[in-house]
């Protein structure tokens, strides 16, 4: 039998580490955690598990790849959101709605799989709790900016947010259409002020829709 070729894809190495980490990331959106394993990974890039190795020590430091990717994408989409430049608070909480409606900027279902691994994990646990606490005091701080009392920030905040998290928890499911229209009452309930025709022109522009 001749196990030549065998031999060439576990010992050759080619690929990149966006591409594995990429495959790690759909296999855990598509499959959990069980799913993120390193032969089935190779098998679906055509890839050997020496390349694998090039890139990571183990499946472990995989795993913490995309733990910190989807820090630096969905916390990072938070804060950016938070510190862009507003006319107004609503302006504010209009640039905080972009993030969570668009899923290039913040991804929902990796938000719900590493919550989903969380109960499996302490450690991940942990990583959720500072993320949820660094995407708290974003929001926190953009209200204080436009000054808001610091308790009245807490709450407001906290309204933004975890209804964003129920949403995701819940896996609500709702067409573009019904989330838009649903915008400006969110804002008014969300700061207390009601969004300007420029703001919310500039808002469905972002999102690509005509009112």
């Amino acid at each position: 039998m001749d196990t030549s070729g065998d031999l060439d894809k576990t010992t050759g190495w080619r690929g990149s580490r966006e591409l594995w980490l990429a495959a790690a990331r759909q296999a855990f959106l598509d499959g959990g955690l069980d799913a993120v394993k390193i032969q089935p990974l190779a098998a679906k890039l055509d890839l050997s598990r020496t390349s694998f190795y090039w890139f990571f020590k183990d499946r472990t430091a995989l795993l913490d790849a995309l733990l910190a990717e989807w820090e630096a994408q969905n916390t990072g989409a938070f804060i950016a959101a938070c510190d862009a430049y507003a006319a107004s608070i609503a302006e504010g909480i209009l640039n905080l709605i972009v993030v969570f409606q668009d899923e290039t900027v913040f991804d929902p279902r990796l938000d719900f799989a590493v919550r989903g691994w969380a109960h499996q994990s302490d450690a991940v646990m942990a990583r959720v709790e500072a993320a949820d606490a660094t995407r708290l005091d974003a929001i926190r701080g953009l209200f204080q900016r436009f000054g808001y009392a610091p308790t009245d920030a807490d709450v407001r905040a906290r309204t933004v947010y975890l209804t964003q998290i129920g949403y995701i928890s819940m896996q609500v499911r709702e067409d573009l259409a019904t989330r838009i229209a649903r915008v400006p009452g969110y804002v008014q309930i969300f700061c207390g002020e009601c969004a300007t025709a420029p703001e919310l022109a500039r808002f469905y522009a972002r999102m690509g829709v005509s009112t």
